[in-house]
Formats: structure tokens, C-alpha cells, sequence
């Protein structure tokens, strides 16, 4: 049997006149904006991934394969090819931009190595060059080649995030783990130096990092000299990411 209901029920306290206070929630933009296609956009990354790839295959052409893809500008130049490739893909069929940290990477990379060769390369004695060049009439193919890995890909590159990406997507913390690959970097072409025999020409892919010449204790503290200003590098581009002004348009 089930107990009777009370006639007479209990007062039930009033319910509060003012609406309950929402709790702030931390929503991503992209959860709540939806991605719209941006073909010009996509036409622009496609043709620098275009261009990046050619540098790098002139320049594989033109030397031996195995050193020309050991020095950190065209890995680096590899790594914005497929980047941008990627980020192309994304903006034509209207898919959300890939992570900060990633694009970040990128563009940090090509950024380093080309303030590297322009400060520190360009007026070197003897005369840097990643290939010996080729004979006949691709004899300027080298040269061109050179000029879009240290001047037009970088500019282009940060062309395309100061105008097409949106800011405030990088982290400070980030600028730490940036720092992982030209540490690997350094630890790969010093081995990659002593593991080669001696006579062999450009043991050490750039002068500063000779070994054979300089010694490790002067080639660890231009190591270290570097790397405080990829850290620097590193820095100033999140600040810039969170204090530049935001794009109107969508192209």
C-alpha cells in the first residue's frame, strides 16, 4: 500500500527574483565561428609550397643530394613547403587553420635562416655556396635558387602571416619547444662532421660550426650565441602575433 498525500503541504521558499548568474566558459572562436573558403588565399600558399619545392630541387639538382638536404635552410624550406601546402588545402575547402605552433615553427625557421645567411654568410670569405654550381648555361640557376631560400620565401612567408593569418595563435611557452629542432640540428651536424673523413670537403656545413677549424669550445659558444637569438627571434615574433591588428577582409 502506498501512503496517503498530505492535504496540507509544506511551504515551498519562493524562487529568487533575478536570474541565476552564467558562469564564464572559455570557448574557442573556432568553435563557435564557422570557416568560410578563402581561395585567394589558398592560391597564394599554393604558389609559395610551389616555390619553396623548386628552390629546394634546383639546389638538390645542382650538389649531391645527401648534403644539400643536410643544411637547415632547405630542411627548413621543406617543412614551409609542406606547411603551406597543408595550409592551402585548408582554406580552399574551408577547414580550420592549422595550430599556431605549427605555422609558428615554420615561419620561425626560414625567418632564422635567413637572417643566419644575410648576417653572417653573404660577405663570407671564401665564398659560401651550398653547391658547387653546374656548368654550361644552368650556371645561374644556383644563384637563383639561393636568393629564393634566403630572401623571397622568408619575405613571402611572413607576408602571408602578418596579412593572412589570423593573430594572437601563438604562446610564449612555445618559443621553448621551437628551440628542439635546432638543437637536434646542432647535434646532428656536429656528428655528421666527425663521422665523415677527414679530407672530405665541407665536412661542417657552415663555417661558424667548423670544428676542424675552430674547435668545439668556439663552435659551442657560437652554437649558444645562435640559439639565444632564435629564442630572441622566437620572442619577438609571439609579441608581434598578439599586438598586430586583426584583417578585415577574408581573401
Amino acid at each position: 500500500m502506498t501512503a496517503p498525500i498530505p492535504r496540507d503541504l509544506p511551504d515551498i521558499p519562493a524562487l529568487p527574483r533575478t536570474a541565476p548568474q552564467v558562469l564564464p566558459s572559455v570557448v574557442p572562436a573556432r568553435a563557435v565561428v564557422p570557416p568560410v573558403r578563402r581561395p585567394l588565399t589558398a592560391v597564394y600558399r599554393l604558389a609559395l609550397a610551389v616555390l619553396a619545392t623548386a628552390a629546394v630541387l634546383i639546389e638538390v639538382l645542382l650538389g649531391s643530394p645527401t648534403r644539400v638536404l643536410s643544411y637547415f635552410v632547405i630542411q627548413s624550406t621543406v617543412l614551409l613547403a609542406l606547411v603551406t601546402l597543408a595550409s592551402a588545402r585548408r582554406a580552399w575547402t574551408a577547414r580550420h587553420p592549422l595550430p599556431g605552433a605549427v605555422t609558428g615553427a615554420a615561419l620561425l625557421y626560414v625567418v632564422v635562416a635567413s637572417l643566419v645567411h644575410h648576417i653572417a654568410l653573404a660577405d663570407a670569405a671564401p665564398a659560401y655556396a651550398m653547391t658547387a654550381g653546374s656548368g654550361g648555361g644552368a650556371a645561374w640557376l644556383e644563384p637563383v635558387a639561393g636568393h629564393l631560400l634566403h630572401t623571397v620565401l622568408p619575405v613571402a612567408a611572413l607576408l602571408d602571416w602578418l596579412v593572412l593569418t589570423p593573430p594572437a595563435r601563438m604562446h610564449l611557452r612555445q618559443a621553448t619547444t621551437w628551440l628542439l629542432y635546432p638543437l637536434a640540428y646542432l647535434a646532428f651536424t656536429l656528428t655528421r662532421g666527425e663521422l665523415l673523413p677527414g679530407s672530405t670537403a665541407a665536412r661542417y656545413l657552415y663555417p661558424f660550426l667548423d670544428v676542424a677549424r675552430h674547435g668545439y669550445r668556439s663552435v659551442l659558444a657560437n652554437a649558444l650565441l645562435v640559439g639565444l637569438a632564435i629564442y630572441a627571434v622566437a620572442v619577438l615574433l609571439v609579441a608581434l602575433d598578439h599586438t598586430r591588428p586583426k584583417t578585415r577582409f577574408r581573401l
